[in-house]
């Protein structure tokens, strides 16, 4: 969604959208004063753009073929900074795909949701992927188990964001990305005292 959202933010909004910042909320500027926007703001932004724009959004290359081939081994459960009102919408956005996945929602830190979900179906392996540095924090901090994967699979923006300092790997190629996730579905669950490789790629 990175690409679309900026650009509608740019067409709409006046607002300037670069991933290198250190978070989602710091990303987010005033083009003409260059100052981040308040959280509040940055939340109806953010709404606003999946109440009316999620048309926008497309499938990132060889990220359906990858899901479909990975279910086949695992359960997929998609976990989204989204409200309770655009969870149909997701779902059914996915489903157009062929994807028909549980999608959970919540704003913030996608750490404690996703501990409720291992909770809840208690996997021999979870892993965890997502492309903004500060859910692998969130996850690192809350589910330690779980293997964590920064995938940055826009090609638009890919190679100016930095690696995510509490993930196990950067990946932003989905068929390189498919075996490190079978390696690690096979290999256990990740060691709760593992450090993070902080930017090594894998």
């Amino acid at each position: 969604m990175v690409v679309p959202f900026g650009q509608w933010l740019d067409e709409t909004h006046a607002v300037h959208f670069d991933m290198r910042e250190r978070g989602f909320a710091e990303a987010l500027r005033h083009k003409d004063s260059g100052e981040p926007l308040e959280r509040a703001h940055v939340w109806e932004l953010l709404l606003g753009f999946f109440e009316t724009e999620m048309h926008r959004q497309a499938p990132i290359a060889g990220a359906v073929e990858a899901l479909h081939r990975l279910s086949a081994v695992a359960d997929i459960e998609v976990l989204t900074n989204i409200t309770e009102r655009h969870q149909q919408a997701r779902a059914e956005q996915l489903a157009a795909h062929g994807l028909h996945l549980p999608v959970h929602w919540n704003q913030g830190g996608k750490g404690r949701p996703l501990a409720d979900i291992v909770a809840a179906r208690a996997p021999g392996v979870a892993l965890f992927i997502d492309d903004l540095a500060e859910h692998h924090h969130s996850v690192a901090t809350h589910a330690p188990g779980v293997w964590r994967l920064h995938l940055v699979g826009e090609p638009e923006i890919a190679g100016q964001v930095p690696p995510a300092p509490y993930a196990h790997a950067r990946i932003d190629d989905w068929a390189a990305a498919e075996q490190w996730i079978i390696q690690k579905l096979a290999q256990g669950p990740a060691p709760d005292d593992m450090p993070a490789t902080h930017g090594v790629t894998t």
